[in-house]
Order: C-alpha cells, then structure tokens, then sequence
C-alpha cells in the first residue's frame, strides 16, 4: 500500500512498467552529436566490414598527424577497440618532418591519446627534394613520412598501419590518375606490402570529409600550425574543387564514382588486338 500511494494510488505493476518505457524512450532519444557519431560509426564499421580491414591479433598503427581526420580515425579505432570481436590493439605514431615548416603540438597529441588508452610514438624524419625534380615535393614528404611509419611499425610489432584517408581523398585520388597517370587507379581500403610484410588500411574508406569536419568541430579537435610552403600548390586542390563540381551536376556523384571502381565493363572500353593480328 505504502508503494500505491506514493505512486498516487496507481497499481504499482501498472506504474513500474510505464516508468520503465518512460525510461527507455528517454534514453532512446538521440541528440545530434549521438546521431553525427552513430552516422560516422555505421560508415566506419561497414567499411572495416566490407574490405576486410581487421582480424583477431592485428595491432594496428596510426598515422597521428594532428589533422581532423587522423583525429577522429585514432578516436574510432580505439572505441572499435574495447568491442569484444575482433580484438585489436592500436598505437598512435606521429612523424615530424625537419626540413617542412608544419608545426605540431606533441603534447597535445600524446594527451589526446593517453586519454583513449593508446600508446603515443613519434619519431622525426626529413627529405631532399631535389633527389627527384619529377616528384612533387607533396609526394617525396608523405612517401618519406610513410616509410617512417613502416619503420615504426615494425619496431612496434604492429602488423598494419591505419591512415585517416577519407572517401574524398579516395575520389580526388582516382580523378588525379585518371588525369595525369592516365590509368584507372586510387587509393585502395587495404593494400598488403609484401616487401615490407605489412598491410595498410584505410578505415574511413566510406566516411565524407564532410562528417569528419563536422566531429572536429564537435569535438573541437585543436588544429595543428600548418606552414608547409607547398600546400596550395598541389593538384589534388584542384580535384577537391572538380569534385564538388561534379556533385553540383550529380548530388550521388560521388557514389557514382566510387561504384564505377568496382563496374569496370571492360568490353566497353578499348581493347587493342594483339600484335600478330595487325
């Protein structure tokens, strides 16, 4: 009786289950941040799923380099990380380069991943442009920052290296080699080294640079001092713009040109004969 008349006289049964669905509907109420990051896990997830990117016993590396994406990528797979399957260990490593004037705060990026639970490494690497006046410079600073982190890695006993390439990166990647290489090619989600006896993966194969911007801000990623010289001057800009264009034509472009690397009708696209036939 005591339990009826605190509960105004309702049958306490009765009441104990509308509390309970009170509750659940509470909890079921999604606020915009929780649907942002339910969005982008959902993306994240199916992209590990879909290609394969972790196995039981994998101990991945992340390339940490203070940007908004590596960011939310070391953010992710330390979450994914506590999930019961598969079970993977992470370890977050950033590359300073001597000779480019990009400037990043170490501390910060070692706090940031202490308080998910990784590990934090860095190591300091530089390069010669002109070893090579045919590549960009772009090119010869991330080539040299990648094989820093091969290096890392493998000290590390870590078995693949997680890099916080995006689908625009993915996109802007595939119309550059279209363009200038002439070949039909990009960055793919997985790609095992056999030379080096390592696998990169790429887990934010399927996430937009638009939700990634909108979780930096949200989370409010500090951004890193950027003063590379070489920054504007890079043709995939210039491929960042076209792909907005193309989406200004096509809302699902960007859906249609991840789909056309996988649609490949060759049948449909020239075949030279072979040379004994000429």
């Amino acid at each position: 009786m005591g339990d009826s008349r605190l509960l105004g006289g309702m049958n306490a049964p009765a009441c104990y289950v509308k509390v309970i669905l009170l509750v659940f509907r509470f909890m079921g109420k999604k606020t915009g941040s929780d649907k942002l990051l339910h969005r982008i896990e959902r993306l994240f997830v199916k992209g590990m799923v879909t290609y394969g990117l972790l196995e039981d016993d994998d101990r991945v590396l992340v390339g940490l380099s203070g940007g908004k994406d590596s960011m939310a990528l070391l953010e992710l797979l330390a979450r994914r990380s506590r999930i019961f399957h598969p079970r993977f260990s992470v370890v977050a490593a950033h590359v300073q380069m001597r000779n480019i004037g990009y400037k990043s705060d170490t501390g910060y990026l070692q706090e940031f991943a202490e308080s998910l639970g990784v590990p934090f490494i860095t190591c300091e690497t530089s390069f010669d442009a002109s070893t090579d006046r045919r590549k960009s410079p772009c090119f010869l600073c991330s080539w040299n920052r990648r094989k820093a982190l091969f290096t890392l890695a493998q000290e590390h006993g870590c078995n693949k290296i997680a890099l916080g390439h995006h689908m625009d990166d993915i996109l802007e990647t595939l119309l550059m080699n279209i363009t200038f290489q002439g070949a039909f090619s990009s960055m793919p989600p997985k790609l095992v080294m056999r030379k080096f006896d390592m696998t990169v993966i790429r887990p934010l194969c399927l996430v937009s640079e638009a939700l990634l911007e909108e979780l930096a801000a949200l989370r409010g990623y500090r951004k890193q001092e950027k003063l590379c010289p070489y920054e504007t001057h890079s043709h995939r800009a210039d491929m960042k713009g076209i792909l907005r264009q193309l989406e200004a034509m096509n809302p699902e472009a960007r859906y249609s040109l991840w789909g056309s690397m996988t649609n490949i009708q060759g049948e449909l696209l020239p075949n030279p004969c072979p040379a004994s036939e000429h």
